[in-house]
This record gives C-alpha cells, sequence and structure tokens, in this order.
C-alpha cells in the first residue's frame, strides 16, 4: 500500500514502491525511484535523476537531489544514488554530480545525516556513517565506512576520510584522514586512534593496541611515509585490520592530516 498526502506534488514519472509513505506540501519530481517501506515527511523535495532503495525516511525541509551550485555544472544529466536503510533529518541538503568526475553522488547504507547536514556533488558515503548537524562535505569528498563527523566539522572537496575515522566538533579539514584516525581543530590535526568506536564495533583489546601502536609509527617516530608504511606492513602480519590504515594512506591523493 502506498499512503501518499493528496497535498503532495509527484510527476507522472516517479517510480514509487510499496508501503511508501509521502507526506504533504513534499515536491517529487521526474526521474525519481524511491524503494519499498520508505517514508518521506513533508515539505521534502526530491529531485532526479534520483535513484533510492528501500527502507529509506527522509525529514522535513531536506532538499535531496538539486543541481549542484558548481560553476562547471552546466545542466548535464547527473545522478544521485541512496542506498538502504538511511536517515536523513531535517533540512539536509545532498547534491547530484558533475560531469568533470565521476557524474553520480552516491550515500551507501545504514547512514545518519543529521539536521542541516551538507552533501556536495560527487561525494562518496560509504556504509553506517554518521554527519552530525551542520557537517559538510564539499565536492568529491569520500567517507569510508563508520567515518563520523561531529558537528559543523567542514571537509574539503577531494579529501578522502578512512573507515572508522572521527572528525571532532568543528573540525575542518583539508588532507586526508586515515583509517581509524580521530582529528580535531582548524586546520584538523591527528590526535589519536579513534578507540571508543572501535570498541563498539567488536574490534578485540589486542587489535586496538596495535592499531595504537601502528598510529605511533606514522605520528610520533619521525619516520618517512614509505618507512612507515613498511613498518605497517610488517604490523599487518600479525594483525591484518592495520592493513586498512596502511590502505588509506596509499590510496590519499592531497597527503594525510597531521
Amino acid at each position: 500500500m502506498i499512503m501518499i498526502d493528496p497535498r503532495a506534488i509527484i510527476d507522472p514519472s516517479a517510480k514509487i514502491g510499496e508501503n511508501v509513505e509521502i507526506g504533504p506540501w513534499t515536491i517529487i519530481g521526474p526521474d525519481v525511484e524511491i524503494g519499498d517501506d520508505c517514508v518521506i515527511a513533508s515539505h521534502v523535495v526530491l529531485k532526479g535523476p534520483t535513484k533510492m532503495g528501500r527502507n529509506n525516511r527522509i525529514y522535513q525541509f531536506s532538499s535531496v537531489g538539486e543541481d549542484t551550485p558548481d560553476l562547471k555544472y552546466q545542466g548535464e544529466r547527473t545522478t544521485l544514488t541512496i542506498g538502504d536503510n538511511n536517515v536523513i533529518r531535517e533540512g539536509v541538503t545532498i547534491h547530484r554530480g558533475t560531469v568533470q568526475d565521476r557524474a553520480e553522488t552516491v550515500i551507501g547504507n545504514h547512514n545518519l545525516l543529521m539536521a542541516y547536514a551538507h552533501v556536495g556533488h560527487d561525494s562518496v558515503l560509504g556504509d553506517h556513517c554518521i554527519m552530525v548537524n551542520n557537517a559538510a562535505l564539499a565536492g568529491h569528498v569520500v567517507l569510508g565506512d563508520w567515518a563520523i563527523l561531529g558537528g559543523y566539522a567542514l571537509v574539503h572537496q577531494y579529501c578522502k576520510l578512512g573507515a572508522h575515522s572521527f572528525l571532532g566538533m568543528g573540525a575542518a579539514v583539508g588532507k586526508d584522514v586515515p583509517a581509524y584516525v580521530t582529528v580535531t581543530g582548524n586546520p584538523a590535526e591527528a590526535k589519536g586512534v579513534n578507540v571508543e568506536g572501535l570498541k563498539r564495533r567488536g574490534f578485540s583489546s589486542d587489535a586496538i593496541s596495535d592499531i595504537r601502536r601502528a598510529y605511533k609509527v606514522i605520528y610520533r617516530q619521525g619516520l618517512t611515509t614509505e618507512e612507515a608504511l613498511a613498518r605497517l606492513d610488517e604490523l599487518a602480519e600479525k594483525t591484518p585490520e592495520i592493513t586498512l590504515l596502511s590502505d588509506s594512506i596509499r590510496q590519499s591523493s592531497r597527503g594525510i592530516v597531521r
């Protein structure tokens, strides 16, 4: 059963799945596909081309799938893809991609975007990410799984945030953040390992200890990047979780936060 408030405005070409709720004064444009069991609150603007999976919830006054304000964008057909089980809270803005990059913005599964968060064009969120109120991603940003951005955290374009990384409140990030690392401040600086997050996700105490040891190899021993990575490869032979850390550094194109 589909429950659509009669005051909603829905383009005839939009595809609406089963058990979808759409609130009053919401506008759903052409080229929008909404999967089963989604709830779209009142006063939402949902534009296409956008494809959304199942069991997502979008709260009031969010703008999802809008054109990017990037001056390179000249009206080309670009997309937004949203996975399953995401929560998009009040006033969130998510822009579609640009043809100069991937032409697609991607939101994975089980993400929580709190009030007034912003996801810029061509950004990619993995799974289980959290963006706290007013956190913002410029264009072309990549978030690894389980990344968390504190309130008002800002991420510069083309930056990558590794899996399980944590940005403190108001952090201003202009370089890549390796997996597991906590950063704070403006400009952001590395402060340690996201130990509490790793505990919550079931990492063993031994694995966490070894990840902290790997962090010290990178940040405390005065090694070059190549020397630190060689040492991390040795540590990964005992603790495979460290491979995620070393890979995130090898994949960095902007250099890592120090």
